[in-house]
């Protein structure tokens, strides 16, 4: 497998990733809180990816900002989460 597919794959496993858990703390309706804390984990394997050179950190903020704009209710979260693989 190439770095460029390698990375692609990434890519489209972290988005669905973090469109399900979006779309699940949309409906469930938890606090900003609870929804930072459930989209932790999209945010650790992002950093990871970042860390093992799977992913830009570039890229990496992007796929969060799409995430924040197509799911407007979690956008404070994302956009912490955001800072933190940001920094």
């Amino acid at each position: 497998m190439t770095d460029a597919a390698r990375s692609e794959r990434t890519t489209r496993i972290l988005t669905a990733r973090l469109e399900e858990l979006a779309r699940a703390v949309e409906r469930a309706n938890v606090s900003a809180r609870q929804a930072a804390r459930l989209l932790e984990s999209a945010s650790v394997a992002t950093m990871h990816a970042v860390t093992l050179e799977l992913l830009s950190s570039a890229r990496a903020e992007e796929l969060w900002r799409e995430a924040a704009e197509r799911h407007p209710a979690i956008e404070l979260s994302i956009a912490r989460e955001i800072e933190r693989f940001a920094a």
